[in-house]
């Protein structure tokens, strides 16, 4: 068997053997969603792809694409870690370092709502298909509805998404929605840099929107912020009966951001529905640079929980 690239041969093989990528996935060792625990942790390294770089108050922290990928081999390394979410380009080259064997392996299905651009919210779907994840043995996709009722790409948005959730209920493959309710700072709503709404009245009504896209929830997750208000959460998961996994951002560039956002992932993580979490930056570019110490310790919290 030819022996695995190096992070530094990436560009050589991907010149001269292009086909070597489809190999890897087809002979990758797969597994089951949940393990025997019924709990799963994922590690998000899709940002890219939407123009997103910025991590731990750098702007371009996620631009070195070999950093990141040392950074993610270390994470997928450590134990209790399921798998990883990604970009097409990533996971190629995971593939080809040979990262993904016995993993989960996420899709990132729409990357079209570029962070800043004036489409954000017309937010296409530019990455994998159903269909792409399917031929290529992957185990799940991931998509992003973002809603703003003064937008009209989120319309389009939402009817994509719906039809997404349904190619991927055809193939019996679990997508995980991640839903938010959004607007903008400019008069009448119109320009102006681009607001997440957190407040637990807006991520219930997120929650109840994305449950009901396509024909069947069947196959559908929902991938959910946790609250600032650690007691509201509770009543947030009451809007639905679909399996959740939390979503670990970007925790800050200052230790004591980071426990006290290990605090409220530890006490959402034990509240019923939650399966699990999909972490990113908080994971990949932690304030103190140890990436095995910020995966071990949020691995311990979803065991936990």
């Amino acid at each position: 068997m030819t022996p695995r690239p190096r992070i530094a041969d990436l560009t050589t093989v991907r010149s001269r053997h292009p086909e070597a990528i489809a190999e890897a996935a087809a002979r990758r060792p797969r597994r089951p969603l949940l393990g025997p625990s019924g709990r799963l942790l994922v590690v998000a390294a899709d940002h890219t792809a939407r123009g997103a770089l910025s991590a731990g108050g750098r702007p371009l922290a996620m631009a070195d694409r070999a950093d990141l990928l040392e950074r993610l081999c270390l994470a997928l390394s450590r134990p209790g870690v399921d798998g990883v979410l990604a970009s097409s380009d990533i996971l190629d080259d995971l593939l080809l370092l040979g990262a993904l064997d016995g993993k989960v392996v996420m899709g990132s299905m729409n990357r079209g709502g570029l962070a800043g651009a004036s489409f954000e919210l017309d937010d296409r779907f530019t990455g994998p298909s159903a269909e792409d994840l399917a031929r290529r043995g992957f185990d799940a996709g991931k998509l992003l509805l973002r809603i703003d009722p003064d937008d009209p790409g989120s319309l389009r948005t939402l009817e994509c998404a719906a039809r997404a959730v349904d190619a991927m209920a055809a193939h019996r493959l679990p997508v995980f929605v991640e839903p938010f309710l959004c607007r903008r700072d400019g008069p009448g709503g119109a320009g102006g840099p681009l607001h997440t709404d957190l407040t637990p009245d807006a991520v219930t009504t997120s929650l109840t929107i994305a449950s009901g896209l396509g024909a069947t929830s069947a196959y559908t997750w929902l991938k959910v912020p946790v609250t600032a208000d650690a007691g509201a959460m509770a009543r947030v998961l009451r809007a639905t009966t679909l399996p959740v996994v939390l979503l670990g951002g970007d925790a800050g560039p200052r230790p004591d951001d980071a426990e006290r956002a290990y605090e409220r992932w530890g006490a959402a993580l034990r509240l019923p529905g939650v399966r699990g979490m999909v972490a990113g930056r908080a994971l990949l570019y932690p304030p103190d640079g140890d990436v095995a110490k910020a995966v071990d310790r949020v691995a311990g919290l979803v065991r936990c929980g």
